[in-house]
């Protein structure tokens, strides 16, 4: 027996961009399904080789008063940016000094405590260095260090998720389309949504143990993609 046609409808043809994904106008038309309507999920991710290790640090100093708080602050953010300028940082950002005060408890006195945050990108190489001699100095506290990939090829690896997260939803479409007797499928609506970049993170320590830290054990950067299609199915 022929599939029942389905009434006229409104579709809207979109890819949704999200994260990296350049903005892409959305056109409204009116499509006919004169067939089943099927909806499949298709994702694919892909990882990629390390270019840059992203790491970020806080710094922080506490003295009686502010003004000394921050003036050992900025003799400490001297000596980490000295540290850093040695291993070649890239792209170094530090943000604004903030300072707060901890009230006075029974067997401490009040002081106060002022902090900024270190970030920029280095070789894999400079692992090593930064989490023994930068996270050795003092008031530094070393958040996780997350692998970077090429982003001159972010362009090409949407190109290739797009392509492969698309041919694994017209597989389930066409299982399921097989399973009820149907075998040709026309995409009608396809949202994408979005190439999420997964940072791979390694928590780095200063005390930590010999042997060194070798960042060929980070995990490489991963991205995925998702996308919903909806088929009509004749």
């Amino acid at each position: 027996m022929p599939p029942t046609p389905l009434r006229p409808l409104a579709l809207l043809l979109s890819l949704v961009a999200i994260g990296a994904w350049p903005r892409v106008a959305a056109a409204q038309v009116q499509l006919r399904c004169e067939g089943t309507l099927l909806e499949a999920r298709g994702s694919a991710e892909l990882e990629r080789p390390t270019r840059r290790l992203s790491f970020s640090l806080s710094l922080e100093a506490e003295a009686a008063t502010a003004d000394a708080a921050l003036q050992t602050l900025q003799q400490r953010l001297a000596a980490v940016r000295t540290a850093l300028q040695r291993q070649q940082v890239e792209d170094l950002r530090v943000t604004s000094p903030s300072t707060w005060q901890r009230p006075a408890e029974r067997d401490r006195p009040a002081v106060v405590t002022a902090s900024l945050q270190v970030s920029g990108r280095l070789q894999p190489r400079q692992l090593q260095p930064l989490v023994r001699e930068v996270g050795a100095l003092p008031g530094v506290r070393l958040a996780p260090v997350s692998t970077v990939a090429d982003r001159a090829l972010d362009a090409a690896v949407r190109r290739q998720l797009l392509r492969a997260a698309y041919q694994d939803a017209l597989a389930q479409a066409r299982e399921v389309a097989a399973a009820v007797g149907l075998s040709r499928l026309v995409p009608l609506e396809v949202q994408v949504d979005g190439n999420e970049l997964r940072p791979m993170l390694m928590r780095a320590t200063a005390d930590a143990a010999p042997p060194p830290f070798d960042p060929a054990e980070l995990a490489l950067p991963k991205d995925r993609l998702g996308l919903l299609v909806r088929f009509c199915a004749r």
